[in-house]
């Protein structure tokens, strides 16, 4: 069974769906609980997760601490981090299942799982980003957090789990994990583009590639979120 576990702040906007998509694995006994690791929001975020069931804990903001504290507070043998903007695809829990079997019974050495990208707007420009990001994770197995990661605990635990970081917290834990135990599905989970649609497709991959290169660079996480905004 999955603990699911979903890092918020101030994100009722977008929560309900996400929780919404999770239901059916519920029902099927697939995901054994939900964690809300809050890092202190302000708006309905808390009403939201006591409406759905789910096991609310407060905690520190910074992405990487809440997704740690979640992991902490998790019960079941495998862990599917999720953002609150981020709504799997119908079936999803068809091809988790799958993949969790294949690993529990040996017939795969201990990987995690990521979903395909993809943006809730339409047009040209989020086509071509889904088009890029798919490429870059065929080529090189590198899925960013809103992709989701499905991953036994064991192996979660192994390589150290999320490190306390307010940004790159994905990266830093799929560059640990390495490519050879990472598999890409084929399910989408299907993202908020309310950012590329405020701030301009350009400008947010930009900003994105920008910050991603500072990392690289052994920038200090902190300094990179103000540019990240």
């Amino acid at each position: 069974m999955i603990s699911v576990v979903i890092p918020t702040l101030n994100s009722q906007s977008g929560l309900t769906a996400t929780l919404s998509a999770l239901v059916p694995a519920s029902v099927q006994g697939i995901i054994r609980e939900v964690i809300i690791a809050d890092g202190g929001s302000s708006d309905d975020t808390a009403e939201i997760a006591d409406v759905a069931g789910t096991k609310f804990i407060s905690c520190k903001s910074g992405r990487g601490v809440q997704l740690a504290a979640g992991a902490d507070a998790a019960r079941s043998k495998w862990l599917l981090f999720l953002h609150a903007d981020t709504v799997l695809q119908v079936g999803w829990e068809a091809e988790a299942a799958k993949f969790m079997e294949r690993v529990d019974h040996g017939d795969m050495a201990p990987a995690a799982g990521a979903f395909s990208f993809a943006l809730d707007d339409f047009g040209a420009r989020p086509r071509m980003l889904e088009a890029i990001v798919g490429l870059r994770c065929a080529l090189f197995r590198f899925p960013y957090g809103d992709q989701g990661l499905l991953i036994p605990r064991e192996l979660y635990n192994s390589i150290g789990g999320y490190r306390p970081l307010p940004l790159m917290e994905d990266v830093d834990l799929v560059r640990r994990l390495g490519r050879k135990r990472l598999k890409m599905m084929r399910t989408k989970a299907v993202t908020s583009a309310h950012r590329y649609k405020s701030e301009g497709y350009i400008p947010r991959v930009a900003r994105n590639a920008a910050c991603l290169s500072l990392y690289y660079l052994r920038v200090p996480p902190a300094t990179i979120v103000r540019l990240y905004g």
